[in-house]
């Protein structure tokens, strides 16, 4: 293998890590940008107990939580 191909070669090589990197970088901006939008699905905490514990809505059925197990009142 001559030197002319070695250096196409290597040129050929950095062009392809660029790009993996730029695609990799892109992709993590999305995958960030995507975890801080606001969903556009509403949802409705009517007819929800929250726990005293923990925080956790459950279902105005329910007579234990479903994350801490513990008592709700009502």
């Amino acid at each position: 293998m001559d030197q002319t191909t070695q250096i196409i070669l290597l040129i050929a090589s950095v062009g392809i890590l660029a790009l993996a990197l730029v695609t990799i970088k892109r992709r993590q901006r999305l995958e960030r940008e995507a975890a801080t939008r606001e969903s556009p699905y509403g949802t409705s905490t009517e007819g929800e107990k929250r726990c005293p514990n923990c925080g956790m809505g459950n279902l105005w059925t329910d007579r234990n939580c479903i994350s801490c197990k513990a008592r709700l009142p009502g």
